[in-house]
């Protein structure tokens, strides 16, 4: 009985042994994995914001370029169509979006608010 005991031990150490080194393993290339498809992530968010700051002076952006003013978000820009040359026609709000990108909820909401006319303007005095 006692050398049953002892075999049972054994495997039941070597089983679990294995199975560390298994996860271990398995935990090393999914961290690795992951990290992979942060990096990738990030740097698409980043050239993303990057290009949208460039977005007026490419071709396809259809206002002059120094009546745009960058927000980022929840609207990447604000055009004051018509301000650099002294006669503001229209305000626009532009969203600029790359490959198949929908609208976000927030900016969803905005374009929504704005469509509907809830755009009212304020003076705040100090």
């Amino acid at each position: 009985m006692p050398d049953r005991l002892l075999a049972l031990a054994l495997g039941l150490a070597i089983g679990l042994l294995l199975a560390a080194v298994y996860f271990l393993l398995w935990k090393a290339r999914y961290t690795r994995t992951i990290r992979r498809e942060a990096a990738l992530q990030s740097r698409a968010v980043t050239v993303g914001q990057v290009s949208q700051e460039f977005a007026p002076f490419l071709p396809g952006f259809d206002f002059n370029p120094k009546d745009a003013r960058f927000l980022g978000s929840p609207v990447d820009f604000v055009v004051f169509d018509g301000l650099d040359a002294g006669d503001v026609r229209r305000v626009v709000f532009v969203e600029i979006k790359t490959g198949g990108a929908d609208l976000s909820a927030r900016e969803r909401q905005v374009k929504d608010a704005i469509v509907a006319g809830r755009v009212a303007w304020t003076t705040l005095r100090h």
